[in-house]
């Protein structure tokens, strides 16, 4: 009985030193008005015990302050590019050049490049079915001339919602029917080239499309009623959905095809779903889970995966919905939201902040006291501020949902004020808002202050400019 217990001590030592090994990752996206420093990001992954990163481009700053981090990269395509990658070999030839061959050569440790992401959602009507394939084809090969064929592989993030399971059982698992021969001459091109497949889980989306999903479900508690699959018992959404791609594969001869988690998380604003107690919830949840390296029932062992995400983007589509801003384990300055232990290194304590943010002048725009909330000029002003700033965190059961019509209407104020970097025109309205030296904020509603930004890392501080000039044109418009 000792030997057994022994033996099962070093299965777990195993599988904890493996999960180590190839350890956490987390996505970094950069559409934001005002980003942090690259040097800061890298800084903050690194203390925080992540090992690897997940990018959306190839920006230049952003791969100058990876090399020599010892960040395993994988550097993404945007969609907007598979069209021409797809029809010009040429173009992804340089692309590779330009993105891969000259990062890698100056000490990027770039593992994977993700062609396109998540092209085949629904949403997207077909737009990208005839050059998805052809653009992974022409990147793989270009890989291959650049001599890096065997160092940097090739995949394609892909939503969870390219395979299904008609009885809702993972046994019954496989590729839509739209799109199966595709998936399958994907899949077969993965395997070929020693590649993964990519797939990004969201049980928050689930609850967030449903309003009949279990909420015990999506997390990893052990609370929800299970899903009894033949021999394997399901108690979260998590394990059951890559069980379900396990046996999309599986029934079409690939079942041994590596796996990547490449997005995995839950949003902590914009929706009532969408909060700070919940993400902790299910974030520690996933970490648990995958940390005791038992993986799930249809494949045991190590889960490569890369939490979605590390920090929330102001500038991202709400066409999904309001929390799709709000996807960072840390905020736009920086901050953890919770604590989080990752459970290697240095974040055993918990997340540590950015170091060395710079702020600019601790004032805010806020609704003049003496302003008649009557006055039809304030809700025209409100909307304009909220179309072109942040208003996200104002709603039912949000972060802000608890404030009173004019602390909606300072809040919209003052997001405007400072993604214009407290420009003193951007707190006028009309004559509707003044500044203040006091912090408005109250609760868990966070009227923030903008970081400071390096004009040689931001190419978006021109729209400000133009935005300004909007803004003044609005005002003159609006007073005729």
């Amino acid at each position: 009985m000792e030997k057994v217990k022994a033996i099962i001590v070093l299965l777990s030592c195993i599988s904890l030193l493996s999960i180590r090994v190839n350890g956490i990752g987390a996505n970094w996206g950069t559409q934001t008005s005002h980003p942090l420093p690259p040097d800061t990001v890298v800084q903050l992954l690194k203390e925080n015990g992540f090992s690897k990163v997940k990018l959306f481009d190839a920006e230049d700053g952003t791969m100058h302050a990876l090399k020599k981090s010892g960040l395993e990269v994988m550097v993404g395509i945007p969609n907007e590019m598979l069209q021409t990658l797809a029809t010009n070999a040429e173009s992804a030839k340089n692309w590779v050049a330009k993105n891969v061959s000259a990062y890698v050569s100056n000490g990027v440790s770039i593992r994977y490049v993700a062609v396109g992401n998540e092209p085949f959602l629904e949403t997207y009507n077909g737009s990208f079915l005839q050059t998805t394939f052809p653009a992974l084809q022409n990147i793989q090969h270009a890989l291959i001339n650049a001599g890096l064929g065997n160092q940097v592989k090739v995949t394609c993030p892909l939503n969870a919602d390219v395979y299904q399971s008609t009885s809702g059982k993972p046994s019954d698992g496989d590729f839509r029917t739209d799109i199966h021969d595709l998936m399958l001459a994907i899949v077969k091109f993965l395997s070929d080239n020693s590649a993964a497949f990519t797939v990004n889980i969201y049980p928050f989306i689930s609850l967030y499309s449903d309003a009949n999903f279990p909420v015990e479900y999506a997390f990893f508690d052990g609370n929800a009623s299970p899903i009894v699959d033949g021999s394997n018992t399901y108690t979260n959404m998590f394990d059951a959905n890559l069980d379900t791609l396990i046996w999309s594969l599986r029934r079409n001869g690939y079942g041994n095809l590596p796996i990547i988690v490449g997005e995995v998380g839950w949003p902590t604003d914009g929706d009532m779903n969408a909060n700070t107690q919940y993400a902790q919830r299910f974030n520690e949840g996933f970490m648990t889970h995958i940390l005791t390296g038992r993986g799930t029932p249809m494949r045991p062992g190590p889960i490569d995966a890369y939490l979605f995400s590390l920090i929330d983007e102001d500038e991202k589509s709400i066409q999904p919905g309001n929390f799709e801003r709000h996807w960072g384990i840390f905020t736009y300055d920086g901050l953890p939201k919770y604590q989080l232990s990752l459970g290697i290194g240095n974040s055993s304590r918990g997340l540590i902040r950015a170091r060395g943010v710079q702020y600019l002048d601790k004032k805010w725009c806020v609704l003049k006291p003496s302003v008649s909330l009557s006055d039809s000029k304030t809700f025209d002003t409100i909307s304009y501020a909220c179309a072109n700033a942040d208003c996200t965190s104002l709603g039912y059961k949000t972060s802000c949902g608890n404030l009173d019509t004019g602390g909606n209407i300072s809040y919209a104020f003052n997001s405007f004020f400072q993604k214009n970097d407290q420009d003193d025109v951007a707190c006028d309205f009309s004559g509707l808002a003044t500044t203040t030296n006091m912090d408005p904020s109250t609760g868990t509603c966070r009227f923030g202050i903008m970081i400071e930004v390096d004009l040689a890392i931001s190419s978006k501080l021109p729209q400000f400019g133009l935005l300004i000039s909007s803004f003044l044109l609005y005002l003159f418009l609006t007073a005729l």
